[in-house]
């Protein structure tokens, strides 16, 4: 299992909501912030604009040594060098892309696993290796809709059986951050309240500022 461990602000870099022009820029502005993990999420563009897209966010994650997670797609994480994928329910199996990490010689790659708010896909995960798992949506949420919500009891729940970092997804803000570190989470995964703002930087910082 990787050294590196998912802890505080897991921003999402969702090119659904941050414009091509502005990707750089703002993601730049959460880790000046002080986020710790950027996940890199496309579900729209050519697979020539997730390359250059995806190595120039690993340059940046770099400079500022965050850690840097490709979602769905373990084939661009190996061909950019990202510290490791994010899967979801549809993204593959996680023996699949550990093995075809270790093929690539990426052994300490990380590997998150979606499992909404279902305690036993946690535990599966959790036994077949994954590195950390996230559960969401928490609120609601634009970005990650659907009607899987996740309560605090059963994130509480959860804290109790998992050993591996846990993250919260979905509508999260720094109004709510409280209850779900007081639940026993890691790490909060946040994408609006960090990229459809003003101030990105500031926002990272009153996120940083309660979660240590």
């Amino acid at each position: 299992m990787n050294n590196k461990k998912i802890h505080g602000l897991y921003a999402i870099a969702d090119t659904s909501v941050i414009s091509e022009q502005m990707l750089l820029q703002r993601t730049k502005a959460v880790l000046q912030g002080g986020a710790r993990v950027v996940q890199y999420r496309d579900k729209q563009n050519s697979a020539s604009q997730r390359l250059q897209q995806a190595q120039a966010l690993r340059q940046l994650t770099a400079e500022y040594q965050a850690i840097f997670i490709i979602n769905d797609d373990f084939h661009l994480a190996v061909e950019v060098g990202a510290d490791g994928v994010h899967l979801g329910e549809e993204d593959g199996a996680l023996v699949t892309a550990r093995n075809y990490f270790r093929d690539n010689n990426q052994d300490q790659a990380l590997i998150g696993i979606s499992c909404y708010n279902q305690l036993t896909l946690a535990l599966a995960a959790e036994q077949e290796g994954a590195d950390y798992v996230a559960f969401g949506r928490c609120y609601s949420s634009t970005t990650k809709p659907g009607d899987r919500y996740v309560t605090q009891a059963e994130l509480v729940q959860a804290r109790q059986q998992l050993t591996i970092p846990m993250v919260a997804i979905g509508g999260i803000t720094t109004t709510n951050t409280p209850e779900l570190i007081d639940a026993g989470v890691d790490s909060v995964a946040v994408i609006a309240a960090l990229f459809d703002v003003e101030d990105s930087r500031q926002a990272a910082k009153e996120f940083c500022q309660l979660l240590g």
